[in-house]
């Protein structure tokens, strides 16, 4: 299956890739294509079928940085091609995909207490946790698709998998997910109210961006620090009154 981002080229260092123009006429269904499948580039670009197999097929998440050889059929320019790619402004691929760097919390910061402030995005956290999922998975998929947002999505996943992922029984599944949400810059998020053009969800990521993830048992919540380690700790109808 062909992820985001797939390009073919010629053997000569010339990509070829579907834009936002395509990427919209496709999501548009006014190009019969599936996005980021190397046939159906190289199909548009006048490769039919035979041809196809004269063309280098490539793969390249912009997230990680991670370049991929996916078939060499022809002269190999991938040394062309990567760098290319590692130069391409994807606002131009897609315009709603918010690139930077994966923070690992519990492992790429050190934070040991926490202020007024963090209580503070705390509680507007609370407030919007329950949506979270719901909200950021059908946006994402209504404004961009599948091949984007499982490329994105799996970028997280993987990068924060190990310190993570032990957590989620206390809803740091939460957390994950509005973190997730950071990646994309949209108008407007399903299933929430919010100001046009804002992130509901921006207390939790710049909790995480600290390096500070919530977790919520049902009757207290908690702030986790460097490697797991309870930072605070209060109730939820503290909280509320905290606000």
């Amino acid at each position: 299956m062909c992820k985001f981002f797939s390009l073919v080229s010629d053997g000569k260092g010339n990509p070829m890739y579907f834009d936002w123009e395509l990427r919209k006429k496709v999501l548009d269904k006014k190009l019969n294509y599936e996005l980021d499948s190397h046939t159906s580039i190289a199909d548009y670009f006048g490769y039919k079928a035979e041809k196809e197999d004269k063309l280098n097929k490539y793969e390249y998440n912009p997230i990680t940085k991670q370049f991929q050889v996916d078939q060499l059929n022809t002269t190999d320019d991938s040394s062309q091609i990567e760098t290319f790619c590692k130069e391409l402004d994807f606002k131009k691929i897609v315009p709603q995909l918010n690139i930077h760097e994966i923070i690992d919390p519990f492992k790429d910061r050190v934070i040991t207490s926490v202020g007024k402030s963090d209580i503070a995005l705390l509680g507007k956290w609370a407030s919007v946790r329950d949506s979270v999922w719901a909200s950021v998975w059908d946006s994402v998929r209504d404004s961009v698709r599948d091949s984007v947002r499982d490329s994105v999505w799996a970028s997280v996943r993987d990068s924060v998998r190990d310190s993570v992922w032990d957590s989620v029984r206390d809803s740091v599944w939460d957390s994950v997910g509005a973190y997730y949400s950071s990646f994309f810059i949209l108008d407007k998020w399903k299933n929430i109210k919010h100001k046009k053009g804002t992130n509901p969800y921006q207390s939790c990521i710049d909790l995480w961006e600290k390096g500070i993830v919530p977790s919520f048992d049902g009757t207290t919540w908690r702030l986790h620090g460097h490697n797991e380690k309870i930072i605070f700790e209060i109730s939820k109808d503290k909280l509320r009154e905290a606000k």
